[in-house]
C-alpha cells in the first residue's frame, strides 16, 4: 500500500488519531507529551501513529496535511492542529467539546 493510501486509510478509520513522537505512554518529544496529556485528559479513546517507526509517514504526511510539524491531531477526518493549538482549544475546553463530539457521532 502507498503511503499515501494509508495515512487517508488511518485517517478515516479513527475519529480521534494523533500523530506524534514516540506513544501516548512514552512520547519522545514535549511537544508530543503536552499534546497526549491534554487529549487523555478528555477521556476518550483515541488512536496514535509513532512517527520515529514510520519514517515514510513522517515525511509524507506533511505535505498531505499542509502542517509542517508533529504532533498533528486529526478529528474525524479533519486536522485540528499540533501541539500549540491543542494545548490553547483544551485551555478553552473547545478540544474537549470536539473530542466528545467526535465519539458522539459515532
Amino acid at each position: 500500500m502507498e503511503t499515501l493510501d494509508r495515512i487517508k486509510q488511518q485517517i478515516g478509520d479513527n475519529d480521534i488519531l494523533i500523530y506524534m513522537k514516540g506513544s501516548p505512554k512514552l512520547p519522545m518529544c514535549g511537544f508530543s507529551a503536552q499534546a497526549v496529556q491534554a487529549l487523555m485528559q478528555c477521556g476518550e479513546e483515541f488512536a496514535y501513529v509513532d512517527i520515529l517507526e514510520n519514517p515514510d509517514i513522517r515525511a509524507e504526511l506533511p505535505k498531505y496535511a499542509n502542517w509542517p510539524t508533529f504532533p498533528q491531531l486529526w478529528v474525524k477526518g479533519e486536522l485540528i492542529g499540533g501541539c500549540d493549538i491543542i494545548l490553547e482549544m483544551f485551555q478553552q475546553g473547545e478540544l474537549q467539546e470536539v473530542i466528545k463530539g467526535a465519539r458522539a457521532e459515532t
